[in-house]
């Protein structure tokens, strides 16, 4: 829990992140979509300020991870998943309900939702409609020209960005490589470095290997000088046995590791593209994919 000042505000900067396991067991999907049982929205809170959502792949195969952090002025949603429809993915519905559960916990006569993104896919952008009509809501686009906008990346690509929910400041970087306007945010809150599609469990889907190597590189230089206590991405498709993935629009995981992956991982794969070289390949690792869009 954060420290509160007099004025009942939350001090986020009290304390270091102090590593700890997410503890928590993702729903992974079902051998029949027909019969699934789980909710098509997991949510996991980390601690008071900070929940971490799965979409059921019984909705989207891709079962993306969205991060929902609250801080004393705002909170950002980043990501909105994969599914357009409230009906079949009730992503604003959720959001509100922890919004007025965390209002419950901490009165505030205003507070404001932003939503960001980690790139423009389109399973990371589908629920930015639910969102439109909601009051005290900023939706920022994805892509290049409105995101880079945002952040300032225009002028200064290489600028550490910075977004204050209040005394919760995020660092957010341009990591070009998967995508173009692909966005990486680091949380000294909690510790976390929210990778989207550039590193996770799986494959790493690379559009620009120049790019993608200097962003890799730039991540690693980044985490040098701070507390990272997990690195987050946006999707789980490896298997527990080394080097092996689900194959694509696989609906049902039940041998899943876990979404968490550490520093040293940015490291195995930085040693990972200077093995292979300039000209790209698909490699499997025992971790992730590299996977080169020739």
């Amino acid at each position: 829990m954060g420290a509160r000042t007099r004025t009942g505000l939350i001090d986020f900067g009290a304390a270091a992140p102090r590593p700890r396991a997410l503890d928590v067991r993702w729903i992974h999907g079902s051998p029949s979509a027909k019969h699934d049982t789980d909710p098509e929205i997991q949510v996991h809170a980390y601690d008071e300020h900070t929940v971490i959502l799965r979409q059921n792949m019984a909705v989207d195969y891709e079962a993306p991870f969205l991060f929902l952090l609250f801080g004393n002025d705002r909170a950002v949603l980043i990501d909105t998943g994969a599914t357009a429809s409230a009906e079949f993915f009730p992503l604003r519905q959720v959001v509100d309900g922890l919004v007025d559960d965390w209002l419950a916990r901490n009165p505030r006569p205003a507070y404001h939702l932003l939503v960001l993104h980690t790139h423009p896919h389109g399973d990371h952008v589908a629920g930015d409609g639910q969102f439109a009509d909601r009051p005290d809501t900023t939706v920022i686009g994805a892509e290049l020209a409105t995101a880079w906008a945002y952040f300032g990346f225009g002028a200064a690509p290489d600028a550490v960005a910075r977004v204050d929910l209040g005394g919760r400041v995020l660092e957010c970087l341009a990591t070009p490589g998967h995508h173009e306007a692909a966005v990486t945010y680091y949380d000294p809150w909690t510790g976390f470095l929210l990778t989207g599609d550039t590193v996770y469990p799986g494959r790493l889907y690379i559009q620009d290997w120049q790019a993608f190597t200097r962003t890799i590189e730039r991540l690693i230089d980044f985490c040098d000088g701070r507390s990272v206590t997990h690195v987050l991405g946006c999707h789980i498709e490896m298997t527990r046995q080394p080097g092996v993935d689900y194959p694509i629009r696989t609906v049902h995981q039940p041998d899943e590791p876990p979404l968490e992956m550490t520093t040293a991982h940015l490291r195995e794969i930085r040693t990972a593209l200077a093995d292979i070289g300039p000209r790209p390949e698909r490699r499997a690792y025992p971790l992730f994919i590299l996977c080169p869009d020739i």
